[in-house]
Protein backbone atom coordinates (compact mmCIF):
# COMPACT_ATOMS: atom_id res chain seq x y z
CA UNK A 1 0.00 0.00 0.00
CA UNK A 2 1.46 3.32 -1.09
CA UNK A 3 1.27 6.23 1.37
CA UNK A 4 -0.07 9.56 0.17
CA UNK A 5 2.64 12.25 0.20
CA UNK A 6 2.22 14.96 2.81
CA UNK A 7 2.44 17.73 0.22
CA UNK A 8 -0.23 16.12 -1.93
CA UNK A 9 -2.59 15.88 1.07
CA UNK A 10 -2.22 19.56 1.93
CA UNK A 11 -2.51 20.55 -1.72
CA UNK A 12 -5.69 18.52 -2.14
CA UNK A 13 -7.20 20.01 1.00
CA UNK A 14 -6.40 23.55 -0.13
CA UNK A 15 -7.86 22.92 -3.60
CA UNK A 16 -11.06 21.59 -2.00
CA UNK A 17 -11.24 24.62 0.30
CA UNK A 18 -10.74 27.06 -2.61
CA UNK A 19 -13.43 25.24 -4.60
CA UNK A 20 -15.89 25.60 -1.73
CA UNK A 21 -15.13 29.30 -1.44
CA UNK A 22 -15.52 29.78 -5.18
CA UNK A 23 -19.04 28.34 -5.09
CA UNK A 24 -20.78 29.76 -1.98
CA UNK A 25 -23.79 27.41 -2.33
CA UNK A 26 -21.50 24.46 -1.58
CA UNK A 27 -20.92 25.86 1.88
CA UNK A 28 -24.56 26.13 2.93
CA UNK A 29 -26.69 23.27 4.17
CA UNK A 30 -28.05 21.74 0.92
CA UNK A 31 -31.05 20.02 2.50
CA UNK A 32 -32.14 23.21 4.27
CA UNK A 33 -31.75 25.07 0.98
CA UNK A 34 -33.76 22.38 -0.84
CA UNK A 35 -36.61 22.50 1.70
CA UNK A 36 -36.71 26.30 1.50
CA UNK A 37 -36.74 26.39 -2.30
CA UNK A 38 -39.42 23.70 -2.42
CA UNK A 39 -41.73 25.57 -0.05
CA UNK A 40 -41.24 28.87 -1.87
CA UNK A 41 -41.95 27.25 -5.23
CA UNK A 42 -44.98 25.35 -3.96
CA UNK A 43 -46.27 28.52 -2.32
CA UNK A 44 -45.96 30.64 -5.45
CA UNK A 45 -47.78 28.06 -7.56
CA UNK A 46 -50.56 27.68 -4.97
CA UNK A 47 -51.00 31.45 -4.78
CA UNK A 48 -51.28 31.57 -8.57
CA UNK A 49 -53.99 28.91 -8.75
CA UNK A 50 -55.87 30.50 -5.85
CA UNK A 51 -55.77 34.12 -7.07
CA UNK A 52 -55.65 33.93 -10.88
CA UNK A 53 -59.26 35.14 -11.09
CA UNK A 54 -59.30 37.44 -8.06
CA UNK A 55 -58.32 40.56 -10.00
CA UNK A 56 -59.93 40.77 -13.48
CA UNK A 57 -57.31 41.29 -16.15
CA UNK A 58 -54.39 40.67 -13.77
CA UNK A 59 -54.07 36.92 -13.16
CA UNK A 60 -50.42 37.28 -12.13
CA UNK A 61 -50.87 40.20 -9.73
CA UNK A 62 -50.12 38.28 -6.53
CA UNK A 63 -47.68 35.85 -8.13
CA UNK A 64 -45.38 38.55 -9.50
CA UNK A 65 -45.25 40.31 -6.15
CA UNK A 66 -44.68 37.10 -4.25
CA UNK A 67 -41.90 36.22 -6.69
CA UNK A 68 -40.23 39.58 -6.10
CA UNK A 69 -40.50 39.16 -2.33
CA UNK A 70 -39.00 35.67 -2.59
CA UNK A 71 -36.19 36.97 -4.80
CA UNK A 72 -35.29 39.77 -2.39
CA UNK A 73 -35.51 37.41 0.57
CA UNK A 74 -33.40 34.78 -1.19
CA UNK A 75 -30.70 37.34 -1.94
CA UNK A 76 -30.68 38.45 1.71
CA UNK A 77 -30.52 34.81 2.79
CA UNK A 78 -27.38 34.18 0.74
CA UNK A 79 -25.75 37.42 1.90
CA UNK A 80 -26.45 36.71 5.57
CA UNK A 81 -25.18 33.14 5.22
CA UNK A 82 -21.74 34.66 4.51
CA UNK A 83 -21.90 36.94 7.56
CA UNK A 84 -20.47 36.00 10.96
CA UNK A 85 -23.63 35.94 13.07
CA UNK A 86 -21.58 36.10 16.31
CA UNK A 87 -21.05 39.82 15.78
CA UNK A 88 -24.75 40.40 16.33
CA UNK A 89 -24.32 39.51 19.98
CA UNK A 90 -22.46 42.78 20.53
CA UNK A 91 -25.39 44.74 19.07
CA UNK A 92 -28.07 43.13 21.29
CA UNK A 93 -29.27 46.39 22.90
CA UNK A 94 -29.35 48.18 19.56
CA UNK A 95 -31.27 45.28 18.00
CA UNK A 96 -33.76 45.25 20.87
CA UNK A 97 -34.20 49.03 20.64
CA UNK A 98 -34.73 48.83 16.88
CA UNK A 99 -37.43 46.21 17.42
CA UNK A 100 -39.30 48.38 19.92
CA UNK A 101 -38.92 51.46 17.73
CA UNK A 102 -40.40 49.82 14.63
CA UNK A 103 -43.32 48.37 16.61
CA UNK A 104 -44.06 51.77 18.17
CA UNK A 105 -43.84 53.38 14.73
CA UNK A 106 -46.56 51.00 13.58
CA UNK A 107 -48.90 52.19 16.32
CA UNK A 108 -48.23 55.80 15.40
CA UNK A 109 -47.77 55.73 11.61
CA UNK A 110 -49.24 52.41 10.55
CA UNK A 111 -52.10 52.02 8.12
CA UNK A 112 -55.29 50.27 9.26
CA UNK A 113 -56.74 47.25 7.48
CA UNK A 114 -59.50 44.88 8.63
CA UNK A 115 -59.56 46.59 12.01
CA UNK A 116 -55.82 46.12 12.61
CA UNK A 117 -52.93 48.56 12.45
CA UNK A 118 -50.00 46.31 11.61
CA UNK A 119 -48.36 47.78 8.53
CA UNK A 120 -46.30 50.80 7.57
CA UNK A 121 -47.18 51.69 3.99
CA UNK A 122 -44.41 52.35 1.47
CA UNK A 123 -44.92 53.11 -2.24
CA UNK A 124 -44.46 49.51 -3.41
CA UNK A 125 -44.48 47.56 -0.18
CA UNK A 126 -46.36 47.31 3.12
CA UNK A 127 -43.86 46.60 5.88
CA UNK A 128 -45.06 44.68 8.95
CA UNK A 129 -42.60 45.35 11.83
CA UNK A 130 -44.06 42.58 14.00
CA UNK A 131 -42.70 40.03 11.50
CA UNK A 132 -39.18 41.46 11.60
CA UNK A 133 -39.51 41.70 15.38
CA UNK A 134 -39.60 37.90 15.63
CA UNK A 135 -36.03 37.63 14.34
CA UNK A 136 -34.79 40.74 16.15
CA UNK A 137 -36.19 39.45 19.44
CA UNK A 138 -34.43 36.11 18.93
CA UNK A 139 -31.08 37.80 18.30
CA UNK A 140 -31.43 40.17 21.25
CA UNK A 141 -32.61 37.60 23.81
CA UNK A 142 -29.89 35.17 22.76
CA UNK A 143 -27.31 37.87 23.46
CA UNK A 144 -28.81 38.66 26.86
CA UNK A 145 -28.77 34.97 27.82
CA UNK A 146 -25.15 34.49 26.77
CA UNK A 147 -24.16 37.45 28.96
CA UNK A 148 -25.70 35.65 31.94
CA UNK A 149 -24.30 32.20 31.17
CA UNK A 150 -23.23 31.60 34.75
CA UNK A 151 -26.59 32.71 36.11
CA UNK A 152 -28.96 30.81 33.82
CA UNK A 153 -30.38 28.84 36.74
CA UNK A 154 -31.47 31.93 38.64
CA UNK A 155 -35.09 33.07 38.69
CA UNK A 156 -33.92 36.62 38.04
CA UNK A 157 -32.56 35.60 34.63
CA UNK A 158 -35.82 33.94 33.63
CA UNK A 159 -37.82 36.91 34.89
CA UNK A 160 -35.69 39.39 32.92
CA UNK A 161 -35.97 37.42 29.69
CA UNK A 162 -39.74 37.14 30.01
CA UNK A 163 -40.07 40.84 30.86
CA UNK A 164 -38.01 41.76 27.80
CA UNK A 165 -40.38 39.55 25.78
CA UNK A 166 -43.71 40.61 27.26
CA UNK A 167 -43.09 44.31 26.51
CA UNK A 168 -42.92 43.96 22.70
CA UNK A 169 -45.49 41.13 22.75
CA UNK A 170 -48.07 43.38 24.44
CA UNK A 171 -47.33 46.20 21.99
CA UNK A 172 -47.92 43.81 19.09
CA UNK A 173 -51.12 42.42 20.64
CA UNK A 174 -52.34 46.02 20.96
CA UNK A 175 -52.19 46.48 17.16
CA UNK A 176 -54.06 43.97 17.45
CA UNK A 177 -51.97 40.99 16.30
CA UNK A 178 -52.52 38.13 18.72
CA UNK A 179 -50.74 35.58 16.56
CA UNK A 180 -47.40 37.40 16.45
CA UNK A 181 -47.65 38.14 20.17
CA UNK A 182 -47.94 34.41 20.85
CA UNK A 183 -44.95 33.74 18.58
CA UNK A 184 -42.84 36.15 20.66
CA UNK A 185 -43.70 34.22 23.83
CA UNK A 186 -42.88 30.90 22.13
CA UNK A 187 -39.48 32.22 21.05
CA UNK A 188 -38.59 33.29 24.59
CA UNK A 189 -39.59 29.92 26.03
CA UNK A 190 -37.54 28.13 23.39
CA UNK A 191 -34.43 30.18 24.19
CA UNK A 192 -34.83 29.49 27.90
CA UNK A 193 -35.17 25.78 27.15
CA UNK A 194 -32.05 25.66 24.96
CA UNK A 195 -30.15 27.63 27.61
CA UNK A 196 -30.99 24.92 30.17
CA UNK A 197 -33.47 26.77 32.40
CA UNK A 198 -34.82 24.68 35.29
CA UNK A 199 -38.17 22.94 34.79
CA UNK A 200 -39.52 24.62 37.91
CA UNK A 201 -39.22 27.96 36.13
CA UNK A 202 -41.32 26.66 33.23
CA UNK A 203 -43.90 25.35 35.69
CA UNK A 204 -44.11 28.77 37.31
CA UNK A 205 -44.40 30.46 33.91
CA UNK A 206 -47.15 28.04 32.91
CA UNK A 207 -49.08 28.84 36.07
CA UNK A 208 -48.70 32.58 35.48
CA UNK A 209 -49.80 32.13 31.88
CA UNK A 210 -52.93 30.24 32.91
CA UNK A 211 -53.79 32.93 35.45
CA UNK A 212 -53.25 35.67 32.86
CA UNK A 213 -55.48 33.94 30.26
CA UNK A 214 -58.22 33.44 32.84
CA UNK A 215 -57.99 37.08 33.88
CA UNK A 216 -58.16 38.34 30.29
CA UNK A 217 -60.93 36.05 29.01
CA UNK A 218 -63.07 35.64 32.13
CA UNK A 219 -62.38 37.95 35.06
CA UNK A 220 -61.82 41.22 33.17
CA UNK A 221 -64.97 40.93 30.98
CA UNK A 222 -67.06 40.15 34.07
CA UNK A 223 -65.77 43.37 35.59
CA UNK A 224 -66.68 45.31 32.45
CA UNK A 225 -63.10 45.72 31.23
CA UNK A 226 -62.18 44.17 27.87
CA UNK A 227 -58.44 43.68 27.39
CA UNK A 228 -58.92 42.27 23.90
CA UNK A 229 -61.78 42.93 21.51
CA UNK A 230 -64.82 40.68 21.50
CA UNK A 231 -64.27 39.51 17.92
CA UNK A 232 -60.79 38.32 18.95
CA UNK A 233 -62.29 36.33 21.81
CA UNK A 234 -64.82 34.83 19.40
CA UNK A 235 -62.09 33.83 16.95
CA UNK A 236 -60.01 32.27 19.72
CA UNK A 237 -62.91 30.19 21.00
CA UNK A 238 -64.76 29.43 17.73
CA UNK A 239 -62.72 26.26 17.06
CA UNK A 240 -64.16 24.66 20.22
CA UNK A 241 -67.76 24.91 18.94
CA UNK A 242 -67.54 25.91 15.24
CA UNK A 243 -71.16 24.97 14.51
CA UNK A 244 -72.68 27.22 17.19
CA UNK A 245 -72.56 30.24 14.90
CA UNK A 246 -71.57 28.96 11.42
CA UNK A 247 -72.35 32.25 9.66
CA UNK A 248 -70.03 34.30 11.79
CA UNK A 249 -67.04 33.14 13.87
CA UNK A 250 -67.29 29.51 12.72
CA UNK A 251 -67.63 30.34 9.02
CA UNK A 252 -63.93 30.40 8.19
CA UNK A 253 -63.25 27.15 9.97
CA UNK A 254 -66.22 25.38 8.43
CA UNK A 255 -65.27 26.39 4.89
CA UNK A 256 -61.64 25.45 5.47
CA UNK A 257 -62.50 21.97 6.73
CA UNK A 258 -64.90 21.48 3.81
CA UNK A 259 -62.18 22.45 1.32
CA UNK A 260 -59.55 20.16 2.82
CA UNK A 261 -62.00 17.25 3.08
CA UNK A 262 -63.15 17.66 -0.53
CA UNK A 263 -59.56 17.26 -1.75
CA UNK A 264 -59.53 13.63 -0.59
CA UNK A 265 -56.46 11.65 -1.72
CA UNK A 266 -55.07 13.46 -4.76
CA UNK A 267 -57.02 16.73 -4.85
CA UNK A 268 -59.58 18.30 -7.17
CA UNK A 269 -57.08 20.26 -9.23
CA UNK A 270 -56.95 23.98 -9.77
CA UNK A 271 -60.02 24.08 -12.03
CA UNK A 272 -62.17 21.82 -9.85
CA UNK A 273 -61.40 23.53 -6.53
CA UNK A 274 -64.78 25.22 -6.12
CA UNK A 275 -64.24 26.25 -2.50
CA UNK A 276 -61.23 28.28 -3.64
CA UNK A 277 -62.47 29.50 -7.01
CA UNK A 278 -65.85 30.64 -5.67
CA UNK A 279 -64.20 32.41 -2.72
CA UNK A 280 -65.79 30.29 -0.03
CA UNK A 281 -62.39 30.08 1.65
CA UNK A 282 -61.63 33.53 3.12
CA UNK A 283 -58.09 34.85 2.83
CA UNK A 284 -57.23 31.89 0.61
CA UNK A 285 -53.85 33.32 -0.38
CA UNK A 286 -52.74 34.32 3.13
CA UNK A 287 -54.01 32.76 6.37
CA UNK A 288 -55.82 29.83 4.73
CA UNK A 289 -53.39 28.94 1.95
CA UNK A 290 -53.03 25.42 3.40
CA UNK A 291 -56.76 24.91 2.83
CA UNK A 292 -56.13 25.60 -0.85
CA UNK A 293 -53.33 23.02 -0.85
CA UNK A 294 -55.66 20.45 0.70
CA UNK A 295 -58.44 21.08 -1.81
CA UNK A 296 -56.33 21.31 -4.97
CA UNK A 297 -53.67 18.69 -4.22
CA UNK A 298 -55.38 16.53 -1.62
CA UNK A 299 -53.66 14.41 1.00
CA UNK A 300 -50.67 13.86 -1.27
CA UNK A 301 -50.00 17.59 -1.71
CA UNK A 302 -50.54 18.34 1.97
CA UNK A 303 -48.15 15.51 2.89
CA UNK A 304 -45.48 16.90 0.56
CA UNK A 305 -45.78 20.38 2.10
CA UNK A 306 -45.62 19.04 5.65
CA UNK A 307 -42.65 16.84 4.71
CA UNK A 308 -40.78 19.88 3.43
CA UNK A 309 -41.50 21.66 6.71
CA UNK A 310 -40.32 18.58 8.63
CA UNK A 311 -37.08 18.61 6.62
CA UNK A 312 -36.61 22.32 7.31
CA UNK A 313 -37.19 21.87 11.06
CA UNK A 314 -34.90 18.82 11.21
CA UNK A 315 -32.04 20.66 9.52
CA UNK A 316 -32.56 23.61 11.85
CA UNK A 317 -32.26 21.32 14.87
CA UNK A 318 -29.18 19.73 13.33
CA UNK A 319 -27.58 23.15 12.92
CA UNK A 320 -28.44 23.93 16.55
CA UNK A 321 -26.35 20.95 17.70
CA UNK A 322 -23.34 21.76 15.50
CA UNK A 323 -23.10 25.49 16.31
CA UNK A 324 -19.67 26.77 17.24
CA UNK A 325 -20.95 28.59 20.33
CA UNK A 326 -23.93 28.99 22.67
CA UNK A 327 -25.11 32.14 20.94
CA UNK A 328 -25.52 30.26 17.67
CA UNK A 329 -27.39 27.43 19.38
CA UNK A 330 -29.77 29.88 21.02
CA UNK A 331 -30.42 31.75 17.77
CA UNK A 332 -31.01 28.49 15.91
CA UNK A 333 -33.35 27.26 18.64
CA UNK A 334 -35.38 30.47 18.55
CA UNK A 335 -35.70 30.39 14.76
CA UNK A 336 -36.67 26.71 14.67
CA UNK A 337 -39.41 27.20 17.26
CA UNK A 338 -40.58 30.38 15.51
CA UNK A 339 -41.08 28.41 12.30
CA UNK A 340 -42.45 25.29 13.97
CA UNK A 341 -44.94 27.25 16.08
CA UNK A 342 -46.27 29.14 13.05
CA UNK A 343 -46.63 25.97 10.99
CA UNK A 344 -48.42 24.15 13.81
CA UNK A 345 -50.81 27.02 14.56
CA UNK A 346 -51.57 27.83 10.90
CA UNK A 347 -52.14 24.24 9.80
CA UNK A 348 -53.96 23.52 13.06
CA UNK A 349 -56.43 26.36 12.59
CA UNK A 350 -57.29 25.19 9.06
CA UNK A 351 -58.26 21.73 10.33
CA UNK A 352 -59.99 22.92 13.50
CA UNK A 353 -57.58 21.99 16.28
CA UNK A 354 -56.17 25.47 16.93
CA UNK A 355 -57.78 28.92 17.30
CA UNK A 356 -57.77 31.29 14.35
CA UNK A 357 -55.08 33.84 15.15
CA UNK A 358 -53.95 35.11 11.75
CA UNK A 359 -50.50 33.48 11.89
CA UNK A 360 -49.14 33.10 8.31
CA UNK A 361 -47.80 29.83 6.93
CA UNK A 362 -44.03 30.45 6.53
CA UNK A 363 -42.82 30.77 2.92
CA UNK A 364 -46.27 29.91 1.52
CA UNK A 365 -48.69 32.61 2.68
CA UNK A 366 -48.74 35.72 0.50
CA UNK A 367 -47.00 38.70 2.10
CA UNK A 368 -43.70 40.47 1.63
CA UNK A 369 -42.78 40.91 5.28
CA UNK A 370 -43.44 37.28 6.16
CA UNK A 371 -41.54 35.81 3.20
CA UNK A 372 -38.55 38.15 3.43
CA UNK A 373 -38.19 37.81 7.21
CA UNK A 374 -38.51 34.03 7.06
CA UNK A 375 -35.80 33.81 4.41
CA UNK A 376 -33.68 36.18 6.47
CA UNK A 377 -34.08 33.84 9.46
CA UNK A 378 -33.10 30.85 7.32
CA UNK A 379 -30.06 32.85 6.22
CA UNK A 380 -29.05 33.08 9.88
CA UNK A 381 -29.37 29.30 10.16
CA UNK A 382 -27.15 28.95 7.12
CA UNK A 383 -24.64 31.36 8.67
CA UNK A 384 -24.48 29.20 11.79
CA UNK A 385 -23.94 26.15 9.56
CA UNK A 386 -21.22 27.86 7.52
CA UNK A 387 -19.36 29.04 10.63
CA UNK A 388 -19.50 25.55 12.15
CA UNK A 389 -18.19 24.07 8.91
CA UNK A 390 -15.32 26.53 8.83
CA UNK A 391 -14.35 25.51 12.36
CA UNK A 392 -14.41 21.85 11.29
CA UNK A 393 -12.26 22.64 8.26
CA UNK A 394 -9.81 24.56 10.43
CA UNK A 395 -9.46 21.58 12.78
CA UNK A 396 -8.95 19.33 9.77
CA UNK A 397 -6.21 21.61 8.45
CA UNK A 398 -4.46 21.58 11.85
CA UNK A 399 -4.57 17.77 11.85
CA UNK A 400 -2.98 17.71 8.42
CA UNK A 401 -0.23 20.02 9.55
Amino acid sequence: MTATPYGASVKGFREEERSARAIPLLRVDPLLFLATAGLVGFGIYTIYTATSSDIPGSPYYYVIRQGIYAGVGGLLMLIISRFDYSRLREWRWGIYGLMLLTILMTLGLGSASHGSKRWIAFPFFNFQPSELGKVLLTLALAGFLVDRTRRLGERETTARIMLLTVIPAMLVIAQPDLGSGFVYIAIALALLFVAGTKWTHFAALGTLGAVAVTAVLVVAPMAGFHVIKQYQVDRLTAFVHPTDNPREQGYQLKQSITAIGSGEKSGRGANGATQTKLDFIPEHHTDFVFSVVGEEFGFVGAAIVLSLYALLIWRGLRILTMSKNLYGSLVAGGIVVMLMFQVFVNVGMTVGIMPITGVPLPLMSYGGSSVIVTLLAIGLLQSIHVQAREIAQSKGRQNLL
